[in-house]
C-alpha cells in the first residue's frame, strides 16, 4: 500500500515542468511586490529592452551612459548565455544578467512530492552590489557578465576543485569581476567580487533576497521553521522571529547571514565584516507552492589593502549537523537543538549516539529503538532510585492512613509534624521519588528539539509512517478539529494511551505520596491529552520515541517490582526506626518541616 501511494505521488516530467512554471510565476509576483517598496531594489529609470531597437541611436546610448556610466555596454545582453555548473552534490546555473547563481538543484535530495529539490530557481533569488562609478550608483544585477574563458559549462568531479571568472566589461579599463570556486565534494562555493580601483575605501551596498519553494509535507511547520540566522562580531548566532513576518535591524557587525528553511539553508559568509545596521526581513508566502521570502540589506567596506576585492563563501545545502560543523563558522547553530543544557545534551549525548547507530544502515525505525534503549540505560540508576523511594512510601501507607485518621480533627500542623516524624524515623525522603526524575527532564526536552530537526529522518519510512521527520497519518478527516488538525497520527495516539497507562501505574506505585497531592491527579491525566493535540502534527520519529520510552519503562517497572521485595524494604524501615536519630537541623527534611510550620501559622492568622 505504501509503495502504491509513493508511485501515485511521483509526477511525470510534464507535471514537474508545470509545477516549476507555477513556482516561477508566483515568485515573480511576490518579488515584484517586494521590490516595489524597496529602495535598493528600485527598477532602472528606463526599460532597456523597450529601447533595444534604438541601439544605434545616440539618444539610447546617452541614456545608457547616464544610467550605467562606464558600464553602459555591459547593460546590453548581446546574446550572452547563462553558465551551468555541476559538482558531486549539486548542479546549477549562473545567470548572465547579474552574474549570480539563480538556479541550484541538490542531487541527493527530493521534495516531499519526490521531485528534484531546487533550493534556488530562476526569478526566486537576487544578489546585487551597488557600485559607485563617478556620480552614478551602478547595480550589478542589471549588468551582463561573460565568462573570460568563454566556457558555458563547468563540471567538477570527486575531490577536485576549479575556479573561473566572469566579467562585466566597462570603458576606461574598468571591469567588475566575479570569481567562482567550485568544490567537488562540498556544499561550499567560493565567491569573490573584484571591483574597480575607485571603489577602494568605500562602502558597497548589498541586497540579497530569496523566495524559497515549499519542500516539505507539513507546510505550516516548514514556514514556522524558516527564518534568517546570523552570526555577529561577538561570535553569537541568533535569528529573527520565525513565527511572524518581521523586519529587524542589527546592532552589531555580522560575519554571515543564512536564509534557513526547515532542513536546508543558503548562507552568505563574508570575509569582511557586514557593517552594523543590516536590515533583515522575512515574510511568509500565502501560496501553497512557496515557503517564505527572506531579504538582507547591508553594507560592506572595501578596505584599502583588499585589492578592491570582496571575498565570500556560499553554503547551499542540508542543515545536517556534522556537515555544517565540518564547514565551520558555527553554521551548525542554525539547527535549533535547544537552549542551555538541552542543547548540550543533544550535542554530547544524543547526536553522537544517533550518528554511531546510523552508520550501520539498520533503518531509522530500529535506530530510534536502539537510541531509546541507550538513553534508558543511562537513566537506569535514577529510575531505580525513584522506584525504591516510591516503594518506601508504599509500605508506609498503612501508617500514613493511621496518622490521617488519628489527626483528622486536629490542627493540620500537628498532622504535618507527625507525618514528618514518621518519615524521619523511617529514614524516608518524601521527595526521593521526584528528585531523580529531574535528571530526566533535560533529555526529554532535548529530544523534543532533536527529532523534528534531524534531517536524517527526512523521507525515511517505518511501518505506516512514510516520513519520520513529519507527522504520520492513518486517517484524513473531512473537517478540521481546532488545535488538532485534519489528520489522525497513530504514533501520537499510541504515545498518549501509553502515557496515560504509565501515569495510572505510577500513581498506584506511589500511593503513599499521592495522598499528599490529590489535586494534581486529574492534571496528570489531562497532560497526555494536551500533548496529543500538540504532537499530532509533530515528527513521527518524536512520537515513536516517546511511545518506545513508555513501553521500556513498563518493562523496567515490572522488573523492579519482581526483584525488589516490599517486605524487605518494610523490615529495613522498621530497623531504621529503632536506631538513634542524629540531629538534622540543616537537612532538607528539616527545612520542609519549618516551611510546613510557617504555612500553618499563616493560615491561623
Amino acid at each position: 500500500m505504501i509503495g502504491a501511494t509513493l508511485f501515485n505521488k511521483t509526477d511525470s516530467d510534464t507535471d514537474i515542468k508545470k509545477k516549476t512554471e507555477t513556482l516561477k510565476k508566483d515568485s515573480v509576483t511576490v518579488a515584484a511586490k517586494t521590490n516595489s517598496t524597496n529602495k535598493i531594489n528600485s527598477q532602472p529609470k528606463f526599460e532597456i529592452d523597450s529601447l533595444s531597437k534604438e541601439k544605434n541611436d545616440s539618444i539610447f546610448n546617452e541614456k545608457l551612459k547616464l544610467e550605467f556610466g562606464d558600464f553602459a555596454l555591459s547593460a546590453q545582453s548581446d546574446s550572452v548565455k547563462d553558465i551551468s555548473f555541476e559538482t558531486e552534490l549539486f548542479k546549477g546555473k549562473i545567470g548572465c544578467k547579474g552574474g549570480t547563481i539563480n538556479n541550484l538543484v541538490l542531487n541527493q535530495y527530493k521534495t516531499w512530492e519526490l521531485n528534484p529539490l531546487s533550493l534556488l530557481f530562476k526569478d526566486s533569488t537576487n544578489l546585487n552590489f551597488t557600485i559607485p562609478n563617478g556620480n552614478i550608483q551602478v547595480r550589478s544585477s542589471d549588468l551582463y557578465f561573460k565568462s573570460l574563458d568563454k566556457k558555458s559549462q563547468y563540471i567538477v568531479k570527486g575531490t577536485d576543485s576549479l575556479s573561473f571568472i566572469i566579467r562585466a566589461e566597462g570603458t576606461n579599463n574598468k571591469t567588475i569581476d566575479y570569481k567562482y570556486t567550485l568544490y567537488g565534494n562540498s556544499y561550499k562555493i567560493g565567491f569573490s567580487v573584484i571591483l574597480p580601483s575607485e571603489t577602494s575605501n568605500k562602502n558597497i551596498a548589498v541586497n540579497w533576497n530569496q523566495l524559497s519553494p515549499r519542500l516539505e509535507k507539513n507546510h505550516q511547520n516548514e514556514q514556522n521553521s524558516s527564518t534568517i540566522y546570523y552570526k555577529d562580531s561577538e561570535n553569537e548566532v541568533d535569528k529573527i522571529n520565525p513565527l511572524a513576518s518581521e523586519k529587524y535591524t542589527t546592532e552589531k557587525a555580522l560575519s554571515w547571514i543564512g536564509f534557513k528553511q526547515q532542513f536546508f539553508t543558503s548562507v552568505l559568509i563574508s570575509e569582511s565584516a557586514i557593517q552594523t545596521g543590516a536590515i533583515l526581513e522575512t515574510r511568509a508566502s500565502s501560496s501553497d507552492s512557496l515557503n517564505k521570502y527572506m531579504q538582507a540589506d547591508f553594507n560592506i567596506a572595501v578596505e584599502p589593502n583588499s585589492k578592491n576585492s570582496l571575498n565570500f563563501q556560499f553554503y547551499f545545502g542540508p542543515t545536517h549537523y556534522a556537515t555544517l560543523n565540518k564547514v565551520g563558522f558555527d553554521l551548525q547553530k542554525q539547527i535549533p537543538l535547544g537552549w542551555g543544557i538541552f542543547g548540550w545534551v543533544n550535542k554530547l549525548i544524543v547526536i553522537p549516539a544517533f550518528n554511531f547507530l546510523g552508520q550501520f544502515n539498520l533503518g531509522y525505525g530500529l535506530v530510534i529503538l536502539l537510541l531509546t534503549l541507550y538513553i534508558k540505560i543511562l537513566l537506569l540508576a535514577f529510575q531505580f532510585k525513584s522506584y525504591i523511594s516510591q516503594a518506601k512510601m508504599r509500605v508506609l501507607k498503612p501508617e500514613m492512613d493511621e496518622l490521617n485518621e488519628k489527626y483528622k480533627d486536629d490542627d493540620p500542623l500537628k498532622k504535618q509534624q507527625a507525618v514528618m516524624e514518621l518519615y524521619r524515623s523511617a529514614g524516608v525522603n518524601p521527595l526521593g521519588g521526584c528528585l531523580p526524575m529531574l535528571f530526566q527532564i533535560p533529555i526529554l526536552f532535548a529530544l523534543f528539539n532533536f527529532f523534528p530537526n534531524a534531517i536524517e529522518l527526512r523521507q525515511e519510512s517505518f511501518l505506516w509512517a512514510e516520513d519520520l521527520s513529519t507527522y504520520d497519518s492513518i486517517i484524513t478527516l473531512p473537517f478540521e478539529i481546532p488545535f488538532y488538525g485534519t489528520h489522525v497520527s497513530l504514533f501520537a495516539l499510541l504515545m498518549t494511551v501509553s502515557t496515560i497507562i504509565y501515569t495510572r501505574m505510577n500513581n498506584q506505585l506511589s500511593a503513599g505520596s499521592s495522598q499528599m497531592m490529590p489535586q494534581l491527579k486529574w492534571m496528570m491525566y489531562l497532560m497526555p491529552v494536551i500533548f496529543l493535540f500538540v504532537l499530532n502534527s509533530y515528527a513521527a520519529g518524536l512520537n515513536y520515541y516517546y511511545f518506545l520510552a513508555n513501553i521500556i519503562t513498563f518493562a523496567q517497572q515490572f522488573a523492579f517490582r519482581k526483584f525488589i521485595d516490599d517486605d524487605k524494604i518494610h523490615a529495613k524501615i522498621q530497623e531504621n526506626k529503632k536506631k538513634p536519630k542524629k540531629s538534622n537541623t540543616g537537612s532538607f527534611q528539616q527545612r520542609l518541616e519549618e516551611m510546613a510550620k510557617t504555612r500553618a501559622e499563616k493560615n491561623k492568622k
